[in-house]
């Protein structure tokens, strides 16, 4: 890290006087709770908020998507702890891992996605029975009804998620549901739905010549048990212009389904796929380095690198909703992971007072990098 007249990027950039070795830094992070940064994660979204930035997420008047999904962290045949969820496998030996049950707020129509503060998928102390996806999921619900009381949310996820309890546990906390409902996995409401000589259609074509075909119904029993929630189903064929179906896809939802607003349920259905791609997937492979072992740790170190490294995705989401410098960066350079690298020399060769000097001198012009001030 370049030093001119005691200065360093690290005081100028991070605003850090000191840091730590390696093996103190680790020893440190492991002793924090977890949940000492939840209000992090809550007050940067609240800033969103009230600046307006979140408007453009509405999917219906007054609701926000929020979309869920499991993903797994920390992997090892050897090292683990109280905490770690098992598999063993056929020849004896057994993997141990670490996963949350991550949510984050998108909408069909753009590219950024808002995360929350996640659920840790790990087992509790003293319990015998091991935790999963589900159970960590209906922990995540209550706890983001408690940090966004006044917001209106859908939940949306896979069809692991549209089931009974999970729906009960969403409608207790007065939020809508829009997950994904399989045919094999509701054979019952399948065969209810088959009994309609006719079911409400919207059908479109596309500039290119796709053929949309949108179709639902409400009220209809999700199960076969006397207790069973009523739901409403959205199915959605894409063809191809010969007529071909290249995709379909079915939801069920609590909210009650219409010609008006049945497309924008399908899209915001459709878009769950969003937390796979913009946020696991750039996290595992645009420069920032999810399935990195940064260490397991003895308390909380795992899941508070997982909780670290998001929070740095979160930043890099906001500034590119609210920062015109950083926006222009990313136009220039595409690959975040590329964009990483030149920071990384250009802070490794020069001082800088602040991001915002840096970002102003690091833009693409065709030929190469230009510098808009001399250094």
């Amino acid at each position: 890290m370049q030093e001119v007249e005691n200065k360093n990027n690290l005081n100028t950039l991070f605003d850090v006087q000191t840091i730590p070795k390696d093996t103190q830094l680790r020893e440190i992070v492991d002793q924090v709770k977890s949940e000492n940064l939840r209000p992090v994660f809550n007050d940067y979204f609240e800033r969103l908020r009230r600046g307006k930035h979140l408007e453009p997420y509405q999917i219906l008047p007054g609701q926000y998507l929020c979309a869920i999904d499991g993903v797994y962290h920390h992997s090892s045949d050897n090292v683990h702890c109280d905490q770690c969820l098992t598999r063993k496998h056929k020849n004896g030996t057994v993997t141990y891992h670490h996963g949350v049950l991550q949510g984050a707020f998108m909408h069909p129509d753009k590219k950024q996605i808002i995360p929350v503060m996640p659920e840790p998928i790990a087992n509790a102390d003293g319990h015998q029975k091991q935790d999963c996806e589900i159970n960590a999921a209906k922990r995540f619900i209550k706890k983001l009804k408690t940090d966004h009381p006044r917001l209106g949310i859908i939940v949306t996820g896979d069809g692991l998620f549209s089931k009974g309890p999970m729906i009960g546990e969403v409608l207790a906390q007065k939020m809508h549901f829009l997950f994904v409902a399989k045919p094999a996995d509701h054979k019952y409401m399948m065969d209810w739905i088959a009994a309609f000589d006719r079911l409400p259609q919207v059908v479109s074509t596309d500039l290119k010549g796709r053929h949309h075909k949108y179709t639902y119904v409400n009220q209809v029993p999700l199960n076969a048990k006397d207790d069973a929630p009523l739901v409403n189903y959205i199915h959605y064929e894409l063809s191809n212009e010969a007529g071909k179906v290249t995709y379909r896809n079915s939801w069920v939802t609590d909210i009650e389904v219409n010609d008006a607003n049945v497309v924008r349920l399908a899209k915001g259905g459709r878009c769950r796929w969003k937390i796979e791609n913009e946020c696991f997937n750039t996290l595992k492979n645009q420069g920032y380095c999810l399935a990195h072992n940064y260490g397991h740790g003895k308390q909380n170190l795992s899941h508070n690198m997982y909780l670290l490294t998001l929070l740095a995705f979160f930043y890099h989401q906001i500034f590119e909703l609210s920062d015109p410098a950083y926006q222009l960066c990313r136009r220039s350079l595409v690959s975040k992971k590329d964009l990483w690298e030149r920071f990384r020399v250009l802070i490794q060769y020069f001082i800088f007072d602040s991001w915002h000097d840096l970002m102003l001198k690091l833009m693409i012009n065709r030929g190469g990098i230009a510098f808009l001030s001399k250094m």
